[in-house]
Order: C-alpha cells, then sequence, then structure tokens
C-alpha cells in the first residue's frame, strides 16, 4: 500500500517560486508513473505534470516553460519546480501515483499565489 507525503505549499507573490515534493513509502509494488494535479474552488481537477520511471515528462499547456517536474526513484519522491507563478495557479495541489495495482493520492497542499 502506497503513502503519499507532500510538502513545500504555502503562500507566494506573484513572479516568486515555490518547489513541491511528494514522498511515497511503504509500498512493494512498482510505480510508474507519479504527477502532480491542482483543483481550485469550483473547477475540475486537472493534471498539472507527470513523470515516468524512465523520466519522459509531460506538461499542462498552461505551466510549459515556469514549471519543471522530476524524480529520484532511489527516494522514491517527485518534485515539482514551480517558477515565475501567477495567481491563476492558486489551487490544492495533489501527488499522484500510479502502481500494479491502482492509482494513490496524497492529501493535498495548497499553494498561493498573490498578485
Amino acid at each position: 500500500q502506497v503513502q503519499l507525503v507532500e510538502s513545500g505549499g504555502g503562500l507566494v507573490q506573484a513572479g516568486g517560486s515555490l518547489r513541491l515534493s511528494c514522498a511515497a513509502s511503504a509500498s512493494i509494488f512498482s510505480i510508474n508513473d507519479m504527477g502532480w494535479y491542482r483543483q481550485a474552488p469550483g473547477k475540475q481537477r486537472e493534471l498539472v505534470a507527470a513523470i515516468s520511471t524512465g523520466g519522459s515528462t509531460k506538461y499542462a499547456d498552461f505551466v510549459k516553460g515556469r514549471f519543471t517536474i522530476s524524480r529520484d526513484n532511489a527516494k522514491n519522491t517527485v518534485y515539482l519546480q514551480m517558477n515565475s507563478l501567477k495567481p491563476e495557479d492558486t489551487a490544492v495541489y495533489y501527488c499522484n501515483a500510479q502502481t500494479l495495482v491502482g492509482g494513490f493520492w496524497g492529501q493535498g497542499t495548497q499553494v498561493t499565489v498573490s498578485s
């Protein structure tokens, strides 16, 4: 069973940066893909970025050139470096891990960007 522990959220001024971390623990299964999603009040949860075991990445159009996802397989941790933050980025950010027996979600971390 996978448990995901997130950190790094907070309040930042527009144009600033944050780095989110998500560590997966207590799993006997291979984690094939990890990613970050976000959800703002009244809106659907949407993919922000994802990364495979081999390091292949994909990004939502609205974060390309600003956010970078990376993965440390030895630590079973995924990171999201968020630069040039905009007020529109304000949302709860969730970590996701896909394994051979299904998907798992973190608790979510609030990111708030002031104008």
